[in-house]
């Protein structure tokens, strides 16, 4: 891409690369040599710079520890058939940042800046981009507010940064979930459509509590009712009815996934029916006891399509057939890999290609 920015670049005096083993890696666990690092002040995003991967340093006042006004992005980059790296679908996360800035206070990031310093970055590390089935180098873009202020008001000064870190599979196996009828996600009128970082806080105790009691995640349902569901875990879900794909349709409850708009785009290509709408818990417990459900599934950046095998209602667990080579989940996670990795031509522009 052409260039828009200047960015300095300081490389490490040694790569850590050397130390990984990437026939095991854990999720999130190993991060790669270099970040690149923007700033915001006197009203501008300003000194755009590649460093090495290393601490940062805020006093104690710094608002980001106190009134959590930060956001974030997940995307990966692949190492395709070709050798190249490739990135799905840069673009729709750079606009969904923005989203989640303007719900959060946050100054708008231009897109270019997102971009090129992705780029950028993925050029110094591409060695970092692993090649082993089921692997993928991590791409984490976020925000936060860097003023030393103690009082309730957006900041006027914040940092942008991507880091990248080699992954494998975020869920080694299918998932046990529970559907959530007494804490909630998000609400009406709240933060739920945007990547903030205390809507993932605000989860962690009804997910430990789910944890205790054997499930792997939460279906979580509607703030106002715990009438109809809404996303799984971190991830948005879709259920197979019937031979129907059927999803929650997005709104400021929901967010609007990349890996969500991937599969319904594809599912009607297929000439599936598609239905995106509310989706009662009623309808789902009866099509477990019916047989009609067939498969249910997250979707997300970390795991792309995680196949659910048991759903936890009011006591009663409903086991789900697991999947076989002819069911949606398997095929369309099938064709998401083959189109990230080269496997399979682009037709629709979603790779990006460094």
């Amino acid at each position: 891409m052409s260039s828009t920015i200047k960015i300095n670049v300081k490389t490490v005096g040694e790569s850590y690369l050397s130390r990984v083993n990437f026939d095991h890696i854990d999720f999130g666990k190993v991060y790669s040599d270099h970040m690149f690092i923007a700033d915001y002040y006197n009203g501008r995003w300003q000194d755009f710079r590649i460093e090495p991967y290393d601490l940062l340093s805020f006093t104690p006042g710094s608002a980001i520890l106190h009134y959590a006004q930060t956001i974030f992005e997940g995307l990966k980059a692949y190492r395709d058939v070709q050798g190249e790296i490739s990135v799905f679908r840069p673009e729709m996360n750079a606009r969904r940042l923005n989203i989640s800035a303007e719900r959060m206070c946050i100054p708008q990031l231009p897109e270019e800046i997102f971009m090129q310093g992705m780029t950028e970055l993925l050029r110094l590390d591409k060695d970092w981009v692993p090649d082993k089935p089921d692997t993928a180098l991590y791409i984490r873009p976020y925000i936060f507010a860097l003023d030393e202020y103690i009082g309730i008001r957006p900041s006027d000064n914040y940092k942008f940064i991507i880091f990248t870190c080699p992954v494998g599979a975020y869920y080694s196996k299918p998932l046990k979930v529970k559907i959530e009828k007494k804490f909630s996600r998000s609400v009406h009128g709240g933060t739920g459509y945007a990547k903030a970082g205390g809507n993932y806080a605000a989860s962690l105790y009804p997910a430990k509590l789910a944890n205790e009691s054997g499930y792997d995640q939460l279906i979580w349902t509607d703030g106002a009712t715990h009438s109809y569901v809404e996303e799984a875990g971190t991830m948005n879900v879709m259920f197979i009815i019937d031979g129907t794909l059927v999803t929650a349709e997005t709104g400021d409850t929901i967010l609007a996934g990349i890996t969500r708009d991937s599969v319904l785009t594809i599912a009607r290509d297929w000439g599936m029916n598609v239905e995106e709408r509310p989706v009662p818990v009623t309808e789902i417990v009866e099509a477990l006891e019916q047989g009609t459900l067939t498969e249910a599934f997250g979707t997300g950046t970390a795991a792309t399509i995680a196949n659910i095998e048991v759903i936890g209602h009011e006591g009663k667990d409903y086991p789900i057939p697991a999947p076989g080579e002819d069911s949606f989940s398997t095929r369309i996670l099938k064709e998401l890999n083959d189109i990230k990795t080269g496997v399979k031509e682009d037709t629709r522009g979603w790779i990006y290609k460094i």
